[in-house]
């Protein structure tokens, strides 16, 4: 509309246009320059037209060209997102979820890592209810341990690089496809060994090598009293305790573990753990050396009562607080209320000793790294001789960590638990057809019912197109134009009506007017 408007008045301006007397310029007459004319005109029209569009995109809140690359320069890419094990709330599995997070970047001091595959603890199911000490706050990143590829590395991080093979002991935020770890907690794994490998060795046997070679010095000829013998922690010190020689292993588990680990012929005494305490006084009278305890509870009592003189009582864990899916107040409470008060005088006067060992506190409170990474090392070290290899349980995708924790929280695992983030879930049971409801089935009845008596009419001649015309002539002869408009709305039009009429002997209207 634009150029159609103002190409002419342009153009009329031109041919109007005197000369000034002040100025050398040529007169130019329309016949002699109309092609001129038509170019400046026409330009004129694009300018104007230009303009037009630009005043009214900014006039109706629109945006110029410079504007947009402006903004396509500001705008920036939406953040990219990873699974994770999130945990939205202290309580039971259904508080254990998998959602989107925000993928991480690495502080200085940090390493990014991409996840292959993670480590399940008994600490974990702890956390989950809330029963550790200065418990996160929610919704947080489970998982303590996981071992990758380094992605990108921080700001003043030395002796890694993007590529390296690692594994790592970050407090939380393990159970994710990426994580950012500092380098203190990270330490490089051989070349032979395997993710799974990686994740399954570094905490339990940490725990295992500092019980039996720094707390308790294990050497020749001694006996040791090992619960949850079945366990990941409880597989690496029954190796651990195998390279020393002539030491006798007393392993507490449930009866339903006693087949498979009797197989392995690493434990001398398999007991169960209703009646172990006379189980263990039947085979030595005397007791046995060392105790290691990680339940809890009344059992370091027993555990404590069963030492020889000389004996060392060691409790790294405390399992037992764990009675149910969700945190229980009284569990705790017991857990603690069945250990008896134990003074130094009597540890003298009985000459026994008393040790604790808590890794988590070591590592984030107490500034153990250095130690921690000698030991690793260490670790390592037997690993490429064949003396301890990890025995993985089993293998498991993140969706289905609820269930990786329910087995453990029934001790019916031999060894450690994975997870693997690039494993695909188990397929879900099918869910039951649900009853219907009295309303759902009267419903479906009522359909049923109108499709059979459709069926009939059909069988009858009758049909969709007879319904209508019944309708419209009842319409007619009623003189209600209203209700013939539903035989419109189904189809019927103007032409319809006039082939009606046409068929009635009845003029339609184009009809009439060539008549006349």
């Amino acid at each position: 509309m634009t150029e159609t408007t103002e190409a002419p008045v342009v153009a009329q301006t031109a041919e109007t246009k005197t000369p000034s007397p002040t100025t050398e310029t040529a007169v130019v007459t329309p016949a002699e320059n109309g092609h001129a004319e038509a170019g400046d005109a026409k330009a004129a029209v694009g300018e104007a037209t230009t303009g037009g569009d630009e005043q009214q995109a900014t006039t109706n809140g629109g945006t110029t060209p410079d504007e947009k690359a402006k903004a396509e320069e500001k705008k920036e890419d939406p953040p990219k997102e990873m699974r994770a094990v999130v945990l939205t709330g202290f309580g039971g599995f259904k508080n254990v979820k998998i959602l989107k997070k925000p993928e991480p970047t690495p502080q200085a001091g940090e390493v990014l890592i991409r996840v292959k595959a993670c480590g399940l603890n008994f600490q974990d199911l702890m956390v989950r209810l809330g029963a550790i000490d200065s418990p996160p706050k929610t919704p947080t990143i489970l998982g303590f341990e996981c071992a990758g590829e380094i992605e990108a590395v921080g700001e003043e991080v030395e002796g890694f690089k993007v590529g390296d093979r690692v594994v790592a002991l970050p407090e939380f935020r393990a159970w994710s496809e990426l994580v950012a770890v500092p380098t203190k907690y990270v330490y490089h794994i051989p070349e032979e060994m395997t993710f799974q490998d990686a994740a399954a060795i570094v905490m339990n046997y940490l725990v295992a090598y500092i019980l039996i070679f720094d707390l308790v010095s294990l050497r020749e000829g001694k006996s040791v009293l090992l619960h949850s013998v079945g366990g990941g922690v409880g597989q690496a010190i029954v190796q651990l305790a195998r390279t020393v020689p002539n030491v006798t292993i007393f392993g507490v588990c449930s009866k339903s573990k006693h087949e498979a680990l009797a197989a392995t012929g690493l434990i001398d005494h398999l007991i169960d753990r209703t009646d172990y305490v006379n189980e263990v006084r039947k085979v030595t009278t005397e007791g046995v050396d060392i105790v290691m305890d990680c339940l809890c509870g009344e059992e370091c009592n027993r555990g404590y009562g069963l030492l020889k003189p000389m004996g060392k009582y060691i409790l790294y864990g405390s399992s037992n607080v764990v009675t149910g899916e969700t945190k229980s107040f009284f569990s705790v409470a017991r857990s603690w209320w069945q250990v008896d008060k134990v003074s130094p005088i009597k540890l003298f006067d009985e000459n026994k000793s008393l040790a604790g060992f808590n890794l988590r506190h070591l590592l984030y409170q107490q500034d153990g790294s250095e130690y921690v990474r000698s030991t690793v090392d260490k670790i390592f070290g037997l690993w490429k001789d064949g003396k301890v290899k990890p025995v993985v349980d089993s293998a498991w995708a993140l969706e289905d960590v609820a269930e990786a924790m329910q087995k453990m929280h029934d001790r019916k695992n031999i060894g450690k638990l994975v997870l693997d983030p690039s494993m695909e879930p188990k397929p879900k049971p099918a869910t039951p057809a649900k009853s219907k409801s009295k309303k759902q089935a009267s419903e479906d009845k009522n359909g049923k019912k109108d499709k059979e008596d459709d069926k009939k009419t059909a069988e009858n001649g009758g049909g969709d197109e007879k319904k209508e015309g019944d309708t419209a002539e009842e319409a007619k002869a009623n003189g209600d134009a209203e209700e013939a408009a539903p035989a419109q709305v189904n189809g019927d039009g103007a032409d319809k009506k006039d082939d009606a009429a046409a068929t009635n002997g009845d003029a339609t209207e184009s009809e009439k007017k060539e008549s006349s």
